[in-house]
């Protein structure tokens, strides 16, 4: 097994993305968006992506400017529109983009289960409703369920609050969110971080995502985002 890889830039770090790629973003709106990553794979020049999520963009920032630089063929999430993601709407409407929508519960336990190696499980979250068609169902003590698959990655790109030279990941709060799942349901994973500590310095019992699950580690210095409104 490959030691985690400590990189110097986070354009070093998206290295090697391949056209038509599916990549996991970590992220809740713009909390724990890896912004320093997405802005380097758009100057990395890779396209024809599927992005899976939990939001499809907020205003001209991080996932919404790769969108809008036109590098995504399509986008796997569980909330796509809200009030500034006007960068999503006109691509979406226009037939520029694919969309698949999966209840946030799902799109979580999907990439759970890829890491996991969990070949599928059943679900009762959308049995009823148009996200049902087309997918096998079982009653099962008297209850529907849905069967869903697996969410693999190729590429992770998320965002922690600090590493160790290992690669172990600790996370600041909310933006701890899709982080860990999407770690371990990747093929590679590419983490930003506020700072990198030596080996040692962590306490064990606060890592959440282990090393084993993290190939490349880039500290970036901290920037705030913010939207300013839909248009």
């Amino acid at each position: 097994m490959a030691r985690t890889q400590l990189m110097e830039t986070a354009d070093e770090a998206v290295a090697g993305i391949e056209d038509g790629s599916t990549v996991l973003v970590g992220g809740f709106g713009l909390a724990g968006m890896p912004f320093d990553l997405i802005d380097a794979l758009i100057r990395q020049g890779a396209q024809d992506l599927t992005i899976v999520s939990n939001n499809a963009g907020n205003g001209e920032v991080g996932l919404a400017a790769l969108l809008k630089a036109g590098r995504v063929r399509k986008v796997v999430c569980s909330f796509p529109r809200q009030a500034d993601s006007y960068v999503f709407d006109e691509l979406y409407l226009s037939g520029e983009l694919e969309l698949e929508v999966v209840p946030q519960g799902n799109l979580a336990e999907r990439m759970r289960a890829a890491g996991a190696g969990i070949g599928a499980f059943y679900s009762p979250t959308a049995v009823g409703t148009p996200l049902a068609e087309g997918k096998e169902s079982r009653v099962i003590e008297g209850r529907e369920y849905l069967l869903e698959y697996p969410i693999k990655g190729d590429y992770a790109l998320i965002s922690a609050h600090t590493a160790d030279r290992l690669g172990n990941l600790v996370y600041r709060k909310t933006a701890r969110n899709f982080g860990p799942v999407m770690a371990a349901a990747a093929t590679t994973t590419i983490a930003q971080v506020s700072s990198v500590v030596p080996t040692g310095a962590l306490d064990p019992e606060a890592v959440v995502t282990p090393s084993i699950y993290v190939d490349r580690v880039v500290a970036v210095e901290a920037r705030h985002y913010t939207v300013q409104g839909a248009r």
